[in-house]
């Protein structure tokens, strides 16, 4: 019969052999049997981080019946690697391998691993900045017009955004841009176009993702509205075949054009959508170029996920 501590040298080394291996299910079964935590607790560990999660959704997760895909569900899984006393991207990487494996077909573009990746600086950078993922403020309306250069590669965007403040005080914006594979945020300028000028600027080299405070002279009261433009001039990066917007929170309207050089037009164009992330692409639809060189979709009513165009050069 075993002792309780040969129960723990065992339950140690499974969990070693499931960090270096996987698969995420089998890893995070083993970290919480290795410390001994019920779910119920888990769950409690979690709330003091901030991050709601089901106890269902926990046993589901550790059993490999459903893999962790929302924002909300990654920062739980963020959020867990402390809880449970693992080395840091430890779960978080064996979670990208599994929904790789699961979706080899997955199109060209940013792979999940690189979304995943970017989520996390994201949530470090606008912890630097002292700034919550929603910054006080809905979006009523966004206007992004991007360009697409001679090279094929993303030029820049302009953003037209109109805001209503839910609580009182607020007075900046925190502008995010996510470059394509290759880029240099370093060498991204911000430019602040109308009713705003640029405050502090932070960005992460590997993952290309850049924030930046866009401060409006003003402090709004909760229900007060705002119109602000502003830009992303990059130009960095090698051949760009999508351009991709997320959002965490339900909202306004939402419309995005892609205009395209005279000397590098591509071939075909068409919108899509993702629930997150980790989820397939649905709601596929070819766009026919305008006679301008441009194509667009317009979201009435944001919903929490992914919108945006794809093209093919040839």
């Amino acid at each position: 019969m075993r002792t309780r501590t040969q129960h723990a040298d065992v339950a140690t080394t499974e969990l070693e052999t499931a960090l270096r291996g996987g698969p995420f299910h089998v890893a995070l079964r083993a970290a919480i049997t290795a410390r001994g935590l019920p779910l119920q607790r888990v769950q409690h560990h979690l709330s003091r981080y901030g991050v709601r999660v089901g106890v269902t959704s926990l046993s589901y997760w550790q059993q490999g019946a459903r893999r962790p895909q929302r924002p909300e569900s990654l920062r739980a899984v963020r959020a867990l690697e402390e809880i449970l006393q693992l080395p840091d991207e430890s779960l978080i990487r064996l979670l990208a391998e599994a929904e790789e494996r699961s979706d080899p077909e997955r199109p060209t573009g940013r792979s999940y691993r690189s979304l995943v990746e970017a989520s996390g600086v994201l949530e470090r950078l606008l912890a630097e900045l002292e700034s919550p993922l929603d910054g006080g403020l809905h979006t009523l309306g966004h206007h992004e017009r991007v360009r697409i250069g001679a090279r094929r590669e993303l030029l820049g965007r302009e953003s037209h955004h109109i805001v209503r403040a839910h609580k009182d005080g607020v007075d900046r914006y925190v502008a995010i841009h996510h470059g394509d594979p290759g880029c240099a945020p370093e060498r991204t300028t911000v430019r602040a176009l109308e009713n705003c000028r640029t405050g502090r600027v932070r960005w992460h080299r590997d993952t290309g993702v850049l924030v930046a405070e866009l401060l409006f002279d003003t402090r709004l009261r909760a229900g007060e509205t705002f119109l602000f433009r502003y830009a992303f001039e990059d130009g960095t990066a090698g051949t760009s075949s999508e351009y991709v917007r997320g959002f965490g929170f339900a909202g306004g309207q939402y419309a995005l054009q892609v205009h395209f050089t005279e000397n590098a037009l591509p071939v075909h164009c068409h919108r899509f959508t993702q629930h997150s992330a980790a989820a397939p692409r649905s709601g596929r639809q070819e766009l026919p170029l305008s006679g301008h060189r441009s194509v667009h979709l317009v979201e009435p009513r944001v919903r929490p996920g992914i919108v945006g165009i794809g093209w093919d050069w040839e």
